[in-house]
């Protein structure tokens, strides 16, 4: 399943209702082979019935079994001749069949029951547009229940036929291809599919309605990618990336494509950015549609890598899946990983090893605060599994991953997977069956650098020394992002951790990579071998920060544009900004290091420092400060946007988010001629019937319409939102509707929230726009006071997965009335399985006041010294 990139900065995804607490395992006396489902849903009354056999097999003679169902009204089940009593226990979302006599063996089930459509954007749900309903599923991690009463636990893997029956004019997509269309009485017709490889309940799927497809194929296997038909034009793109995106997929990992066929389904209504159904994934809109000749590139980019994402998953989750819940990491981790590598060859224009280093650098902020957890965790509820699909599991997971890559060495790390996969071919697997291939294959202690990254959290902090006769000083201790100065982080209670991890140094040639044990204190480093300077993370890929002397930082300063390449740059400046947080450095220092770039020619440093200035604009500088700090800003970056010249046809698409970054860093800083300019072109582009040219440069387009908005006023405001209701294309519909939050004016903040709660607005999206008034600190204040006093109207807009975020937002206040007040206010509105989450938000909020008293002499000191 693929989360927005975004997500992991403050979110932790704490899922389901409190009384869901009580849920537990499955008896394991029986054991599932193969499911034959037949449904027969009613869009417009929202509900559905359904037959079901189950084949099974006990273990020991029983008269009871016991399986998985929510939100299912039984009408009878039998085996045989006998018909079983049922009984449910809604907090366990289990229910018991109990027969007469012992049943033994191999046994079927004969089901049958009705359930609902729900409007949870889970199990089987109803999902909108304007001219109909649809019918479509999500299940993953445990919402197969809510449409066929099932072993829905991901170690009960079977085979599945499945057959819908709907309205004539309606199709269904499945998990394997049709192989019957009969009719089925006045108006109706069922279509079948082709029984199933074995696979586990959550990765089975069923979408109903009038679905357009665009069609191709790649290495035999006929591809589609299919919308409403309004958006069917808009799937080209999708097509063309899982084209090559197959064919990488069977090189790489020697096992070709398993499914006789590949579906892409964008739906209207959908929570996650995708779902990894066997051979029938599905999309949130945005994250499958897009016009290849006006989007920009990182539009496409995103379209690419979660379609990347997903298909990774076929291999790496669906024919080899976890065998319970807390390894999900194997799932998420690996697809995570594996997203970027077809993007890398198919367009290195892109720069996806950069994207990369500034996801890192994201991930080891979230592990580095007071409130983690171990890459594996303990799940056993519905909603301790929910909280399992969080940074940990995608950004570390992967992390880890890479650099264990990065170690062995490309080939050697990939004929590990293949023997992985080999070994457990349609059927369940373990983190330790996983690093024991990687560590039989490459002879090399993977086993030991995994286990110590999965079973304890945080991140490592190594502390270099200067060299003597070939060795380096090195110390390993837990890193905080807000400490008490020492890199402990806490109050003296956190006990001491280190690591079995590969450290691998530049050199003028090839890195030396050597791997650093806890009894370690130096890393050897031969004489003869030319280090241009110390740095000792080697293509930005190893899961550490790093604290240099002054002698070695210096230099490393001195020659940061010609000693480092583009992603040790950002991972120069993430470290740097990290100790500044933690109290281990001066924000001055970090501020000059930012200016020692500012003349790099790759969008992706810019924006990583650019980042850090807009943290320390908004969380540490005064009033005062913060005007002098935009100055000292504009003067620096001015020149350079100005030598980037007017978007022209032959800019490169580094070249195009480098102007984007930059228009937007001076139009936050009130430059005259660029808050004309981005007026100018938004209005253009959001006046009906405008001849606006959409295709030269798209992202400085996105950078303009950001930057009016900031300052907009009504008549802008209407436009946007009239837009929003009403543009086809759904990147743009959505960017219109995201831009209404970016309005500062308190009268529009407040017609943006009344919109958000109005119920006009997809639950899917409600809580970004809610979450994007609450970072933003002009609007912070005036939303959360608006959520206080509108509290029901809210909270009705909430999913099951989407309270949980508008509660980490909070963490982006920096005083402490701010943190009284939300814990307070969430002690009395309680949202569901939020504990974690909250309590994360609240040590963010510590973290700022910390981070804001202790740094901001060494920001005004620092201003002193710039020129006016």
């Amino acid at each position: 399943m693929y989360l927005n990139p975004a997500r992991f900065t403050l979110l932790a995804l704490a899922l389901l209702p409190g009384a869901l607490l009580q849920a537990q395992r499955l008896p394991t006396n029986a054991r599932p082979e193969h499911y034959t489902l037949a449904l027969t849903p009613d869009l417009k009354a929202a509900t559905f019935t359904g037959t079901e056999t189950i084949d099974l097999t006990l273990d020991s003679p029983s008269t009871i079994i016991t399986l998985n169902a929510a939100e299912i009204q039984f009408v009878s089940v039998m085996s045989g001749a006998q018909t079983a009593q049922v009984s449910l226990d809604t907090a366990k979302e289990q229910a018991t069949f109990t027969f007469p006599q012992p049943l033994s063996g191999k046994v079927t089930l004969a089901i049958s029951y009705t359930g609902i459509l729900n409007d949870k954007l889970r199990g089987f749900y109803l999902s909108k547009t304007k001219a109909r309903n649809y019918a479509v599923t999500q299940f993953e991690p445990t919402d197969a229940r809510r449409a066929f009463p099932s072993f829905d636990e991901p170690a009960y893997k079977a085979t599945y036929d499945i057959a819908l029956t709907v309205d004539a004019g309606d199709t269904v997509i499945s998990n394997s291809n049709q192989i019957a269309d009969t009719p089925a009485g006045p108006g109706k017709h069922t279509l079948k599919f082709a029984t199933t490889p074995k696979m586990s309940t959550y990765l089975v799927a069923f979408q109903v309605g009038d679905f357009k497809c665009t069609s191709g194929k790649s290495d035999g296997v006929p591809i589609r990618a299919c919308a409403t038909p309004d958006k069917v034009e808009l799937t080209k793109f999708a097509v063309e990336s899982a084209k090559y995106i197959l064919h990488y997929y069977d090189t790489y990992f020697g096992i070709k494509y398993p499914m006789p066929k590949l579906d892409m389904i964008a739906i209207p209504d959908f929570e996650a950015g995708a779902m990894e159904n066997f051979g029938c994934i599905t999309y949130r809109e945005t994250d499958l549609l897009v016009d290849a000749k006006t989007a920009s590139t990182s539009a496409r980019k995103r379209v690419a890598l979660v379609v990347a994402h997903e298909m990774a998953h076929q291999w790496f989750g669906d024919m080899v899946t976890m065998q319970w819940w807390d390894n999900l990491w194997l799932n998420e981790g690996f697809a995570t990983w594996m997203e970027t590598k077809p993007l890398a060859q198919w367009h290195p224009e892109w720069n996806v090893t950069q994207d990369n280093a500034q996801e890192l650098d994201a991930t080891l902020n979230y592990d580095s605060g007071k409130t983690t957890r171990t890459i594996r965790a303990e799940a056993d509820t519905p909603a301790q599994i929910n909280e399992e699909f969080d940074g940990i599991a995608y950004g570390k997971g992967g992390a880890v991953l890479g650099m264990v890559e990065n170690y062995l060495g490309e080939e050697t790390f990939r004929q590990g997977v293949h023997n992985y996969l080999a070994a457990h071919l349609y059927a369940n697997a373990t983190a330790e069956d996983f690093w024991s291939a990687q560590t039989s294959t490459s002879h090399q202690p993977v086993d030991k650098i995994m286990e110590s990254f999965v079973t304890q959290p945080g991140v490592p902090l190594l502390t270099f020394g200067d060299g003597v006769a070939g060795r380096i000083p090195v110390a390993q201790s837990r890193f905080f992002l807000a400490g008490n100065g020492n890199g402990s982080g806490a109050s003296g209670n956190v006990p001491e951790q280190s690591w079995t991890l590969p450290v691998c140094i530049k050199t003028a040639a090839a890195p030396i990579c050597r791997v650093l044990t806890p009894a370690d204190s130096t890393l050897p480093v031969p004489m003869d071998v030319k280090l241009p300077v110390f740095y000792a993370n080697a293509g930005a890929q190893g899961y550490y920060r790093t604290q240099y002397t002054a002698k070695q930082l210096a230099a490393i300063t001195t020659s940061v544009e010609t000693a480092l390449a583009p992603m040790e740059r950002i991972n120069l400046l993430g470290d740097r900004w990290a100790l500044t947080r933690a109290g281990q450095a001066q924000v001055g220092d970090l501020l000059s290091l930012i200016l020692a770039v500012k003349q790099d020619s790759n969008a992706n440093v810019i924006e990583s420092a650019l980042q850090k200035t807009n943290s320390i604009l908004w969380q540490i500088a005064t009033a005062d400060d913060h005007a002098r700090l935009e100055s000292s800003l504009h003067t620096a970056f001015t020149p350079i946007y100005a030598s980037l010249g007017k978007p022209a046809k032959n800019d490169t698409p580094d070249k195009q988010e480098l102007r984007a970054s930059l228009f937007r860093l001076l139009g936050g800083a009130k430059d005259p001629a660029v808050l004309a300019e981005a007026h100018t072109v938004a209005d253009t582009i959001y006046t009906p019937g405008s001849k606006a040219n959409t295709t030269l440069d798209p992202a400085f387009q996105n950078a303009a319409i950001a930057v009016a908005a900031t300052n907009g006023d009504a008549a802008l405001y209407d436009k946007v939102l009239a837009a929003s209701k009403t543009v086809p294309n759904p990147e743009q519909q959505t960017q219109a509707l995201f831009t209404l939050s970016a309005f500062e004016s308190p009268a529009l903040v407040t017609r943006t929230l009344d919109y958000t709660v109005s119920g006009a607005v997809r639950n899917q999206d409600s809580w970004i726009l809610l979450s994007n008034l609450l970072n933003n600190p002009d609007t912070r204040i005036q939303t959360w006071d608006y959520i206080r006093q509108n509290w029901d109207k809210v909270r009705a807009q909430f999913t099951t997965n989407s309270g949980v975020r508008v509660v980490a937002a909070t963490g982006s206040f920096c005083t402490e009335k701010q943190r009284e007040e939300v814990s307070t206010f969430f002690a009395a509105h309680p949202v569901d399985a939020s504990e974690r989450t909250l309590a994360k938000s609240i040590n963010s909020i510590n973290d700022c006041i910390q981070f804001r008293t202790a740094q901001q002499p060494s920001l005004h000191q620092w201003l002193s010294t710039q020129p006016n």
